[in-house]
């Protein structure tokens, strides 16, 4: 394949840093990395291969226009891959306008930054121009609530019971042609940027691309989302908060899966076309976060003492212990009467939020069957190198808890 430029917004962020690294590591093109550096951006995360000759950062914002105009200038690159965003359904109950102003507004200013240079690349280069594309990365959310889809399909006008989960299991799954449904301010900031990409295709012929995801898990995710907060939590003795009864729904899909297939669609999708992409791996929330604690059991077993949670404080005499302070310890400094513990003991349902979809799932058998592409990891083995690799990278995580996420579910207005 002939050596490409990638201009990828968002590559110091969670799923945008592990395409650079796949980038980098496994092809001969250049990246040009564009970043604000918001919260959630870490490049740390790209530390293996940020002294390579292939590998540019600039420090930017996707809404300022005068920025991304230069960039392109400076660059002329082949591909945009655009997965710059506020990401987290919370933090937009919380704070509506940032996703808003980032999502919306800033993927418009970088589709005009694009639409320009693709112009100038028509009158000078008409190959570089023809081969041009510009993929917009997005999310399965768009798509709003399967179940709540398939009980409007399903249900007569006599039956008002919800779905079983047997009933959701073989439900259909979200196609690519599933009509938009957005629940939180996230999912409609994501569709509103899906809506205009595919406008900018429409109206002005650009070639532009869309994906749709499923959750994503693995190395360097930032401890606010469900698997990273849970193993954090655990690690740290601290309640595990689980949304209402733990019952929603979400397929999983490995970080570097999720990479490789995104690369796929850049350089062999059709222009114009939509790809969902999954990993075949539908849990419970109340599953997830129980195979952590497992896995957990297994590579770090817990003997904490006692654990206070909101609204409630387990007593170190319930558990049948002493207090630490007691001065009946072993000679190697252990208490005779601490009792082992799981880490499920320290699972806690809080409030559900405001407008929680239950379930998402993804079909995603075009890109298998018109690009070839598969993920690799069972959510059994991606869940146990991801807590393995949480184990391993203590100075990492420890860094990005700075102080200003103190490990909180958010979004409960």
């Amino acid at each position: 394949m002939k050596q490409k430029t990638f201009l990828i917004t968002g590559g110091a962020g969670f799923i945008g840093s592990a395409v650079v690294r796949e980038l980098i590591q496994n092809s001969a093109h250049h990246v040009v990395n564009v970043d604000k550096l918001t919260y959630a951006g870490n490049l740390e995360s790209l530390a293996n291969v940020e002294t390579s000759e292939r590998y540019t950062f600039a420090q930017a914002d996707i809404c300022d226009a005068t920025a991304m105009q230069h960039l392109f200038e400076q660059h002329q690159p082949d591909v945009v891959m655009h997965l710059a965003a506020e990401s987290h359904v919370d933090r937009s109950i919380d704070g509506p306008a940032e996703f808003i102003q980032t999502n919306v507004v800033g993927t418009a200013v970088l589709l005009e930054a694009a639409r320009s240079y693709w112009k100038e690349l028509q009158q000078k280069d008409t190959a570089k121009a023809e081969a041009f594309r510009f993929h917009h990365i997005s999310t399965d959310e768009v798509y709003g609530d399967l179940a709540e889809c398939e009980e409007s399909g399903v249900r007569s006008e006599e039956e008002n019971s919800p779905l079983t989960s047997a009933q959701r299991a073989h439900a259909s799954l979200f196609t690519e042609t599933t009509p938009y449904a957005p629940s939180s301010p996230y999912s409609a900031s994501k569709a509103s940027s899906d809506h205009l990409v595919r406008a900018w295709q429409r109206t002005y012929g650009m070639p532009t691309l869309v994906t749709n995801c499923s959750n994503n898990y693995g190395p360097f995710h930032f401890p606010e989302k469900l698997i990273p907060l849970m193993i954090l939590n655990a690690l740290a003795g601290k309640p595990l908060p689980v949304y209402g009864n733990g019952q929603q729904i979400r397929d999983w899909l490995y970080v570097e899966d999720h990479a490789r297939a995104l690369i796929k669609v850049a350089t062999e999708g059709q222009v114009g076309e939509t790809y969902n992409i999954g990993g075949h791996n539908e849990q419970t929330n109340l599953h997830v976060v129980e195979t952590i604690c497992e896995i957990l059991d297994e590579l770090a077993p817990s003997e904490a003492l006692g654990v206070r949670s909101e609204g409630a404080e387990v007593r170190s005499e319930e558990l049948g212990v002493r207090e630490p302070s007691s001065p009946l310890t072993s000679p190697q400094g252990a208490h005779p009467f601490q009792a082992k513990r799981s880490h499920k003991d320290l699972i806690t349902f809080v409030t559900d939020r405001p407008g929680h979809d239950v379930r998402y799932a993804i079909d995603a058998s075009k890109i298998e069957r018109e690009l070839g592409w598969v993920p690799e990891e069972t959510f059994e083995t991606g869940l146990r190198k991801t807590v393995q690799w949480y184990l391993a990278n203590e100075t990492w995580w420890k860094r990005v808890q700075d102080g200003s996420y103190q490990g909180q579910r958010l979004g409960n207005v």
